[in-house]
């Protein structure tokens, strides 16, 4: 399969995950303009930080007056589990894909584009990535932008509703997997009692959620891995 057929199969997938973002970013527009952004600076503040809590950190640091150092590390501790996101994924990589590539998949790794970059059978092709990419990241960022502009014309119910598409689509990210393999079935439904539960558990649920999902990643992989391994005839496909 050559780049270009793989990069609009990325491209393809990428479509309902750049719709989705479209409308949670409509939202974090409001956010960005009572910050006082306006719709350029808006644009590539989404561009460069593709993540709605991160973003929302950004935004909500600016209109509180935080220093640079203080917004520079907060956004890097709220997307923290990203970094843990871009070395699994890395791991699917060829032992050829050089270091600029893995570095364009890392700044566009999302949940969402994580769970259909996981999602691919064998190797991951960076192409496939750059495809979903393409789509995904300018819509999010112009989102955001129109939302600067236009978002408090609309009543707050209707930018609220827009933003349940989003979980909508991760359920259909992580749904056929699961339906597949009773392991993955599993694991999804220990992760959403145990994401559940650190909301209610003393001292946990002071961490931030970004450090929650780090933790509960680590825990639940870690566990399924040892409790039930690939086969080798698998791991090697």
């Amino acid at each position: 399969m050559n780049k270009k057929t793989i990069f609009l199969e990325g491209f393809r997938d990428g479509i309902p995950i750049g719709l989705g973002y479209f409308a949670v970013s409509f939202s974090l527009g409001i956010v960005a303009r009572n910050a006082g952004l306006n719709a350029i600076q808006g644009f590539f503040a989404s561009f460069f930080c593709v993540a709605s809590a991160g973003e929302y950190a950004l935004f909500t640091s600016i209109q509180s007056a935080a220093t640079f150092l203080e917004i520079a590390i907060i956004t890097l501790v709220v997307n923290a589990r990203y970094l843990l996101m871009s070395c699994s994924l890395s791991q699917k990589f060829s032992p050829d894909a050089g270091l600029l590539s893995r570095l364009l998949v890392g700044f566009g790794v999302t949940d969402e584009i994580f769970g259909i970059s996981f999602g691919r059978r064998g190797q991951l092709e960076p192409f496939y990535n750059y495809g979903a990419i393409a789509v995904a990241v300018p819509l999010w960022s112009i989102g955001t932008s129109l939302g600067i502009i236009a978002g408090n014309f609309l009543p707050v119910r209707v930018v609220s509703a827009l933003s349940v598409a989003l979980y909508g689509m991760f359920l259909a990210i992580i749904i056929p997997p699961a339906k597949r393999s009773l392991t993955i079935a599993v694991a999804v439904t220990v992760s959403f009692a145990a994401s559940y539960a650190c909301t209610l558990i003393p001292f946990v649920k002071e961490l931030s959620g970004g450090t929650r999902t780090i933790i509960l990643t680590i825990l639940i992989s870690a566990i399924c891995a040892i409790l039930k391994p690939l086969p080798q005839e698998t791991e090697n496909e």
